[in-house]
């Protein structure tokens, strides 16, 4: 009975699998139709999968036929001394200027920024522009530090009710994670004096999981590339820099500058380990910010491209983008589990470093007789 169930949710998921390649495919069929009285415009795979990826003044929802549907966000610009505030509606999806000020698509480090232009439209390189707008992602960092304050302080007001009894409501999954992340995580990592990072551990361990999978769901709010945004995972490891050479204590130092039982050629005349273990201490946290960062775009890029490809396809023949729309989906649903597996696994990662680099920070060394033992 089992399996025969077990075959049935299969048969309805394939079936499922099939309606939606059939909605898919309906799209690039329109737009082969309307190539012929316009040929130049064609599906542009790359320009859609960045769309997806970076940043934008605006959260699109979809698009049906000409018509794009998406929820404005407020523009926030200081020019010249003065305060702009106005929403990005404004800009018509970044087809027309407002006040002086349009959205840049020529090639170039300004692409996808708000730009002054003059008078005769072109862009205006010496203003000065200073941008505090809430960008797609800032409004997801804003909707996912909501969701993650409700999350915590529904599972503290549980144990408030409940006292020291099992857990209940939401704090019954809060719980192993939290018990997980400072058995399993921190405390081996960090050692007796783990307590004072834990907080600061468990707050970028459920920051990035949660918008992990938050990225993860295909509609609004979810959808947003915050962990794969390397400003997000910038900040991140920036601050697990600071706490780090922060907490440094004087052997950590020591064994920076003047590493014991390294012979002295390699330290006099020309300091070649201390050079090395000073690189080292700004590479650590290079390498946090750009680890989640490019997994986490690459995840998106990859499974956005199995979409893409039936759409390329269904433009040139019908019965190739069908074809190839089942293997696509199914290739796609393949890469949703592999991105929620990532999801905690670059949580676990980045949080495991962390504690790692904290730990080697702040440990003890005791040194007897000329032997350095390591507690």
């Amino acid at each position: 009975m089992h399996i025969c169930n077990c075959l049935k949710a299969f048969y309805r998921i394939l079936q499922i699998l099939l309606f939606a390649n059939l909605m898919l495919i309906s799209l690039p069929k329109a737009q082969a139709s309307t190539e012929e009285v316009n040929p130049k415009k064609r599906f542009d795979a790359g320009a859609t999968i960045i769309e997806h990826v970076v940043d934008a003044y605006e959260w699109h929802i979809m698009t049906i036929g000409e018509k794009h549907i998406s929820i404005p966000l407020p523009v926030i610009l200081i020019n010249d001394g003065k305060l702009h505030i106005f929403s990005s509606s404004k800009f018509h999806h970044g087809h027309e200027s407002y006040k002086g000020f349009s959205i840049c698509h020529e090639k170039g480090p300004k692409k996808g920024k708000i730009v002054k232009i003059d008078e005769s439209g072109a862009v205006d390189n010496k203003a000065s522009i200073i941008d505090l707008s809430i960008t797609k992602n800032v409004f997801s960092l804003f909707i996912s530090i909501f969701f993650l304050l409700l999350i915590f302080l529904s599972a503290a007001k549980s144990y408030t009710k409940n006292g020291i009894g099992a857990p209940k409501g939401v704090a019954r999954i809060v719980e192993p994670l939290l018990l997980f992340v400072r058995d399993d995580i921190v405390k081996p990592s960090v050692g007796p004096k783990y307590e004072k990072y834990l907080p600061f551990l468990l707050t970028v361990f459920f920051f990035i999981l949660f918008n992990n999978l938050f990225g993860l769901i295909p509609f609004f709010p979810g959808g947003a590339n915050l962990t794969g945004n390397i400003s997000v995972t910038f900040v991140l490891a920036f601050c697990t820099f600071i706490i780090t050479n922060v907490s440094g204590n004087r052997d950590y130092w020591k064994h920076i500058i003047n590493a014991p039982g390294v012979p002295w050629w390699l330290k006099f005349p020309l300091p070649l380990m201390p050079i090395v273990e000073l690189v080292g201490v700004f590479t650590k946290p290079i390498v946090l910010m750009i680890r989640l960062f490019a997994n986490i775009t690459a995840g998106h890029i990859i499974a956005l491209g199995f979409i893409c490809l039936i759409f390329i396809l269904g433009e040139s023949n019908f019965v190739v983008g069908y074809g190839v729309s089942v293997a696509s989906v199914l290739f796609y649903v393949f890469m949703g589990v592999i991105e929620l597996l990532v999801a905690f696994i670059q949580a676990y990662v980045f949080t495991l470093l962390s504690s790692i680099y904290i730990g080697m920070a702040i440990e003890e060394h005791h040194h007897e007789h000329g032997v350095t033992e390591t507690h």
